[in-house]
Formats: structure tokens, sequence, C-alpha cells
């Protein structure tokens, strides 16, 4: 299994990186976990634009799912006609949130380039994946992931504030792929988003092998984020940067 960082910049796009998104391999089938503003850009670097086998949505805000809408212009008009529709996996209203995104009210019309079917807890099979889902805490319908392939596993917080779901999903996962959109000390509502300390605090209560710090919100001080982090989780520990792949195999 490999997973290569699209965008890990958090809200909005930043600088040096589009908003979330991660592309999963295994087995030559490649799957996108979310496809926010910014990224499809920069997935093209580093899979053929017609490559995606399938889409997985973690929540429904912009800076996860916006660049949906420049994927359906790019497979329903591609020369030489569309192409066959991407299986999107996603919350309840994925698809009118998505047509609506388009500026259209018909979720019908983006039949043409994908397929939806609706994410609830529990475990399903997608690719050579198995996954397991469950709702984290954010203020919108969101989704946690433990991806496993052969033998490893990944786990991928989405947003959320603190959660205990998130520690069982990456309950001995070799790496977790985690949200630290926060500053310690400041004065941050609970149920949105994680600091640097809080997403170490879950990766040692999880027993992950690897933390990956992601969702790097551009005005704060990422080498800040991962002090904190470091402060309370002791394994190998490290920022998300567009571009950067990790082998899980």
């Amino acid at each position: 299994m490999r997973l290569t960082v699209i965008g890990c910049a958090g809200s909005f796009p930043g600088p040096d990186s589009p908003a979330s998104c991660y592309l999963v391999e295994a087995d030559g089938f490649r799957m996108l976990l979310d496809l926010g503003n910014g990224a499809l850009g920069v997935l093209q670097r580093h899979a053929g634009l017609y490559d995606i086998d399938a889409i997985c949505l973690s929540h429904l805000h912009g800076d996860h799912c916006l660049d949906m809408s420049s994927y359906w212009v790019a497979r329903t008009y591609a020369p030489g006609g569309p192409k066959p529709p991407v299986p999107v996996y996603g919350p309840a209203g994925t698809a009118g949130r998505l047509a609506r995104a388009q500026g259209t009210d018909a979720a019908q019309d983006m039949s043409a380039a994908f397929t939806f079917e609706t994410l609830t807890p529990g475990t399903r099979r997608i690719g050579p994946f198995q996954i397991t889902l469950d709702h984290v805490n954010h203020p919108v319908e969101t989704f946690g992931f433990r991806l496993e392939s052969r033998g490893r596993a990944l786990a991928y917080s989405a947003d959320t504030g603190e959660s205990a779901a998130l520690v069982r999903l990456a309950s001995g996962a070799d790496l977790l792929l985690c949200e630290a959109s926060y500053a310690d000390g400041a004065p941050n509502p609970p149920d949105v988003h994680l600091t640097g300390r809080q997403a170490g605090e879950h990766a040692a209560r999880a027993g992950a092998g690897q933390l990956v710090l992601t969702h790097l919100v551009p005005w704060n001080d990422q080498a800040a984020t991962l002090a904190e982090a470091a402060g309370a989780f002791g394994g190998p520990l490290s920022l998300a940067a567009s571009g950067r792949s990790f082998d899980l195999s």
C-alpha cells in the first residue's frame, strides 16, 4: 500500500499545497481520499487524469470535495467522449452537494462522470482495500477511515475534534494521517479540529506506528505544530507535504 499526499493544506489551499487530497494505491488500484480545492492539478503529477478507480469523500466541506466539480468537467468533456463513471463514496447528500457546486440542482447531471454510494459506519470492501469507517467529531457528518491491505493499515482522521472513534480506527495502524489544524493555547472551540498535541495523544493511545500531521492551516507555525505533537507521541513523526509519499509495504 502506498500513500501519496496530493494536498494537505487546511481550510483553503496554501502557497505550497492544495487542500485535502490523498492518493492511496494497492495492487494497481488507485483511490482518492478527498478531493479538495486545488487538488486536481497536482494529482496529475502522480496519476493519469482518467486512472482513478474510486473516490472516498470524508465530508462535504469545500476544502475536501470542491475539486470534484473540476473532475466532473474533465471526465464529462474528455476528448473522444465521456469517460466511464467513477464510483464516489460519501456522506448522505453527496450527489446533490456536488451538483450545486457545479451550478445545477439536478444530482443526476453528475451521473455522466460519477456513481454515488452513501457511507455508513462499519466495514466495506473497495477494490483491494478493507475499509472501516466511523463518525468523528466535526460540525457536519464526517467519517474517519481505516484502510487495510495485505496486512498493512492506514488510518485517516479527516477533520475532527477529540474522538474516541479515531483512536479505535487507528489502533495498531502502521500510519496515522491525522489533522492538526489548531495551535495549543488558542481559544479553540471543541469538536472541530485537533492541535498538534492532541493529534500526538490520539496516535499514542492508538499505538500507531507512525504519525503524519496534515490539514495544516497556512497561517499556523508548522514547526510549532510538530513540536506539540512530539511532546505527546514518541514514535516516528513528520509533517505532510504535497508530493510526499509513504510506502507501507
